[in-house]
């Protein structure tokens, strides 16, 4: 059989994802819903909606060994916090943390924030989200568990003494 190295192999993977469309969880005011999957992508991509309330946490400072993470700002003003700045981002705004690059990100103010963030590549974080879900939802929140299950999706802790997203 002879191999055609100069014609493409075309597929119809191709989709949509309707503005409601996707896997919701809620965690408190918080909510996430799994846009583009990791099954959809074959791991290279995951894009997930997430509504933070007024005043919540998504994520302290912590940052990712194998795959590089963006956000898009879609309403409010998001706190974006790197290594060595705090920045807001307002609607329209892009923020990109490459691997190795410490970030973390959360609503300083009294309207709610929804921002679409992008995995890649993506390496099943339906699992992350599911697992956050669990774990920040029981009380008390098991810190033990909270590292475990970072760890195990790529996300590391630049302070494992103040990782859990909670505000004092």
């Amino acid at each position: 059989m002879k191999t055609d190295f100069f014609n493409d192999q075309l597929e119809n993977n191709a989709i949509l994802i309707s503005p409601n469309q996707g896997e919701r969880y809620e965690i408190g005011n918080n909510s996430f819903t799994f846009k583009l999957t990791s099954e959809h992508s074959n791991d290279q991509l995951g894009v997930y909606e997430i509504a933070l309330a007024p005043m919540s946490i998504g994520a302290k400072l912590h940052y990712h060994r194998y795959m590089d993470e963006t956000f898009i700002v879609k309403k409010g003003i998001l706190t974006f916090e790197t290594f060595e700045n705090t920045l807001q981002a307002e609607a329209g705004s892009v923020a990109y943390a490459p691997r190795f690059s410490p970030h973390g990100f959360r609503n300083d103010t009294e309207e709610e924030v929804i921002l679409l963030l992008i995995f890649n590549p993506s390496s099943k974080r339906e699992g992350f989200f599911r697992g956050l879900h669990e774990i920040l939802n029981d009380t008390p929140i098991d810190a033990e568990k909270y590292l475990k299950l970072y760890n195990k999706y790529d996300s590391y802790p630049v302070d494992c003494s103040d990782m859990i997203p909670t505000r004092e």
